[in-house]
């Protein structure tokens, strides 16, 4: 009960419970307490396509499922104990076998967090090995001079530019450590280089996290993003 008042008190004080926040159906069922919240697409703002057909609230999301957003346009979604934020003009793929747990992401943008157990994102300059994560992309996909943003937030990874597989790293971080940009460009010297944390907050951790029935890391006095 104390964590969901915190949840609720920290979305109203950045502006995601109000009319241009989330939607009714989600910020009722975290002030009833029904977390974890009911699996399938919470939020639709705009144009939302799931298989080239127009979404709808409470929708599932299956293996194999492809979900894009259109301009001006967002999705709110919930799979098993995994939650998703999906900006617009973003196109994102399931793998087919929920064995696979593969997520591929081919555009845009879109905020993650994931509970237990090791799962796959392909972005189209490295391969993500993800655990009990929270992390934030956005692609550009340019051909030889793709570029991925990257951000784990907290949680641990195994990356590994596609370009340059030998500088694969294993790291973890706790609030928003080790942004980078991720490149395809070989003429750079590194596929992997520093950036700065980028166009989400942790009042959007916070929700996500709320609705699949957790909270994120305590991030004490540490500045807010």
């Amino acid at each position: 009960m104390e964590e969901r008042r915190r949840l609720l008190k920290t979305l109203a004080a950045a502006g995601l419970l109000g009319p241009a926040g989330i939607s009714g159906l989600v910020r009722d069922a975290l002030a009833k307490g029904e977390v974890p919240i009911r699996p399938g697409l919470n939020r639709v703002r705009g144009e939302v396509v799931v298989n080239h057909k127009l979404a709808t609230e409470g929708q599932l999301i299956k293996p194999g499922d492809t979900i894009v957003t259109g301009k001006n346009s967002e999705a709110i979604y919930v799979i098993g104990q995994d939650a998703f934020m999906q900006r617009e003009l973003t196109t994102v793929e399931f793998g087919a076998s929920a064995v696979q747990n593969l997520m591929r992401v081919v555009s845009g943008k879109i905020l993650s967090v994931f509970g237990k157990g090791a799962k796959t994102i392909q972005v189209s300059t490295a391969t993500i090995g993800i655990r009990g994560t929270g992390c934030y992309i956005e692609e550009e996909n340019h051909g030889a001079k793709a570029r991925t943003y990257f951000c784990l937030c907290y949680g641990s990874v195994d990356l590994t530019p596609s370009a340059a597989p030998q500088e694969a790293e294993s790291y973890s971080t706790r609030h928003h450590d080790k942004p980078m940009y991720i490149h395809n460009d070989m003429k750079m010297a590194k596929m992997m280089v520093p950036a700065t944390v980028i166009n989400h907050t942790d009042a959007e951790l916070e929700l996500l996290e709320g609705l699949v029935g957790r909270v994120t890391p305590n991030w004490g006095s540490t500045p807010r993003y």
